[in-house]
């Protein structure tokens, strides 16, 4: 879709992203490595009572989604910014679905465009476990001289 197409309240909903133990263990490792992500039985010992995902894993996984069902297509021309706030913890086999939804349009030229996205990630229990914004260069449609 061109800017020119979006509208703000536009919305997409993304398929569930299940949050794989070993994938999960192996980010911390590589991403993120604190106990609470990595160490078992350190997790045992804390409030949670069992290792969480890390943040930006949880965030990651429902992107992926995001990108399958491919809101601007051809005309996004690049990411330009993401703000993650975290609600809830996020535990291996939770099963993630996000609502991602157009906050806010800014025409910068001629050329393109700010698409803001809110994305609101729920758990199989319906806990909102996270909120994310970005924002999206999108191409504008080029008027024929």
């Amino acid at each position: 879709m061109y800017f020119e197409e979006l509208k703000t309240g536009m919305s997409v909903e993304t398929a569930p992203a299940v949050i794989d133990k070993g994938k999960m263990m192996q980010f911390g490792l590589e991403y993120d490595n604190v106990p609470i992500h990595t160490d078992e039985e350190y997790a045992k010992t804390t409030h949670f009572g069992q290792p969480i995902a890390p943040g930006f894993m949880s965030f990651l996984a429902v992107w992926a989604k995001y990108l399958e069902v491919d809101f601007f297509g051809e005309q996004v021309l690049a990411g330009k910014s993401t703000k993650v706030e975290w609600m809830k913890p996020v535990f291996a086999g939770d099963s993630l679905t996000s609502k991602v939804t157009i906050t806010n349009l800014v025409k910068r030229n001629e050329k393109n465009g700010i698409a803001e996205l809110t994305h609101e990630v729920y758990n199989q229990n319906g806990e909102h476990v996270l909120t994310a914004v970005t924002e999206a260069i999108i191409k504008c449609r080029l008027k024929q001289e």
